[in-house]
């Protein structure tokens, strides 16, 4: 009975960005197969975590039922089965842990743009964007305790709800998400974001904000053959070594540390400042720039500095993942750090497998759209449509 159940769920759409043979590659990978049938076993799991991803903030319950309900033209494999109660459910949650997300995430999130995609690309260099933000959690001892919140204010106790920090890598083309890493809220974005290094690939061109660089992020970033432009506060001293023909020129940055490694640490970097023409902004905000890419006819100063308006892309792609995919104002109910992470990832790859959906919408046919010109919105509405009418068998290509 069981395992006939278990090949019918799917996702819609989404079946084809997440098989079957995916998750089940990744569950193994992770260590949490089953070698017993249960009521909610890990590939039903994997897709209930996604599944409630997509239709947040529909309730545990309401999720499985949608999922069951999207197959009730057939009643095989049903007879017997009845949706679990919450308990049952957390449980499954804790069996499965966090790890087949991560992994889903990086297996769907690498390689999603082309040469072809308007915006991913600039010159011969793939676009990223690093970027950051806070997720607001469910207000429990553990959540408390592990991630910590917002301080007091105005001499006012701790106020809102406990926050997990997240740094995404996010490909500037199609907004899909690389990579991630969650820590707690005192955790700074400067951590996070080195953790993320190992993401990177020669060839790559990421975009940073300031408050994210530093001497070792320049440094790291540089070892994996990925290039940076990056923001920096006009409080850093870049003394002009070189002036080059565009204007920019070659500085050395040093730790703020002294001593006999100082030197050691110091890293060179082209430079180059400019002023916003924009009648809304205030035309003393001068904006200071540094970058790996140290050649000023492969990169010209002034189009690095339109081109780095580009990770403002990252602020949309993650203030519409929280306010549409999430929902506005809408707290995430796990109650322990371990199950946010597992949320969060769940939430991340649903996101990024509409945007690899919304891809292939916009680069199929002779015309190529920019992905940027389609609706996320829209997309998910269209993808929940797509479980709600019926799933097709999971592996079965589309007519």
């Amino acid at each position: 009975m069981m395992p006939r159940l278990v090949d019918r769920i799917a996702l819609g759409d989404l079946t084809e960005i997440y098989p079957p043979d995916l998750v089940d590659v990744v569950v193994t990978k992770a260590g949490v197969q089953q070698d017993r049938v249960r009521l909610l076993p890990s590939r039903l799991m994997v897709y209930f975590l996604l599944g409630k991803a997509l239709f947040s903030p529909a309730p545990y319950r309401e999720v499985l039922r949608t999922l069951a309900e999207a197959d009730r033209h057939s009643q095989q494999g049903w007879d017997g089965w009845h949706v679990p109660d919450k308990a049952a459910i957390f449980r499954a949650r804790q069996r499965l842990g966090v790890e087949p997300f991560r992994q889903l995430l990086a297996q769907v999130g690498s390689g999603v743009a082309t040469q072809a995609t308007p915006g991913a690309f600039w010159r011969t260099w793939h676009l990223m964007v690093l970027d950051g933000t806070t997720v607001e959690v469910a207000d429990t001892v553990a959540n408390d305790k592990e991630l910590g919140r917002p301080g007091p204010t105005r001499g006012h106790n701790p106020a809102g709800y406990p926050q997990a920090r997240l740094m995404a890598l996010i490909e500037s083309g199609t907004h899909a998400v690389i990579d991630a890493e969650i820590g707690s809220f005192a955790t700074s974005e400067h951590t996070l974001a080195q953790a993320l290094i190992p993401s990177l690939r020669p060839g790559m061109l990421v975009l940073v904000d300031q408050g994210l660089p530093s001497v070792q992020l320049i440094k790291q970033v540089a070892a994996t053959g990925a290039q940076l432009v990056a923001r920096v506060n006009p409080r850093w001293k870049l003394t002009p070594q070189q002036v080059l023909a565009d204007g920019s020129w070659i500085a050395t940055v040093r730790t703020g540390r002294r001593g006999p490694h100082r030197e050691r640490d110091a890293v060179r970097v082209r430079a180059l400042e400019y002023v916003l023409d924009d009648p809304g902004r205030d035309a003393r905000e001068h904006y200071r720039l540094i970058t790996t890419i140290r050649d000023a006819d492969t990169a010209p100063a002034a189009q690095l500095g339109a081109l780095y308006h580009e990770r403002w892309e990252a602020e949309t792609t993650l203030a519409e993942w929280k306010s549409i995919q999430i929902g506005a104002r809408h707290v995430l109910t796990s109650k322990s750090p371990e199950l946010v992470a597992q949320e969060i990832y769940a939430h991340l790859a649903v996101y990024t497998g509409v945007r690899r959906l919304m891809h292939r919408v916009a680069t199929q046919g002779g015309a190529v759209l920019d992905p940027d010109r389609l609706s996320f919105g829209a997309a998910v509405r269209a993808v929940r449509r797509s479980v709600t009418a019926g799933a097709f068998p999971p592996g079965a290509a589309r007519r």
